[in-house]
């Protein structure tokens, strides 16, 4: 084997830096069952080779994803568990699928927020013509300057405060 196709083994230390991880948390995913050794040193130090980064930024991402690491442990056992290599991919695909699904829902509700926001942002950037002592009340149901022609957007109007109701005479 020519020295280039060695892989350099780190210890634990060398991992953490180059993940951005601290070692009590490499510590953790090894007691997860997350991330392994491959092999030791005399001393009985960890090593690791570059597949533990790849895999170490494979835990993060999926974090991102909102996947506890209870959740990345159990679905790397039932990773484990297919028998052929392509029932583990079809799973993998599965899993993936799922979660790309559920991302594109919760940008479509992200956007859909985002948009309400800008209308909220630009109907307020007009609130500069009221005199100073004008009562708060009058905000939402605003007709100064600009918003004189504007319905003010549902993130404004909802601080409508309600006129208490009158007590209904009993007869």
């Amino acid at each position: 084997m020519s020295e280039a196709t060695i892989t350099p083994l780190m210890r634990i230390g060398a991992l953490a830096d180059k993940a951005g991880r601290t070692q009590r948390t490499l510590h953790f995913y090894e007691e997860l069952g997350l991330l392994t050794p491959v092999g030791r040193t005399k001393g009985g130090f960890r090593l690791y080779d570059q597949d533990s980064l790849l895999r170490i930024h494979w835990i993060g991402r999926l974090q991102e994803l909102d996947f506890s690491l209870p959740e990345i442990r159990d679905f790397l056992e039932a990773l484990r568990s297919a028998q052929t290599a392509p029932a583990m991919m079809r799973s993998l695909e599965g899993f993936y699928q799922k979660k790309r699904e559920e991302t594109s829902a919760q940008l479509l509700r992200l956007q859909s927020l985002d948009a309400e926001l800008a209308a909220a942002v630009d109907y307020l950037a007009g609130c500069t013509t009221c005199a100073p002592a004008t009562e708060k009340s009058a905000c939402p149901t605003c007709e100064e300057g600009e918003h004189s022609h504007t319905e003010a957007p549902a993130l404004v109007a909802a601080l409508r405060e309600t006129a208490p109701h009158a007590a209904h005479p009993e007869n």
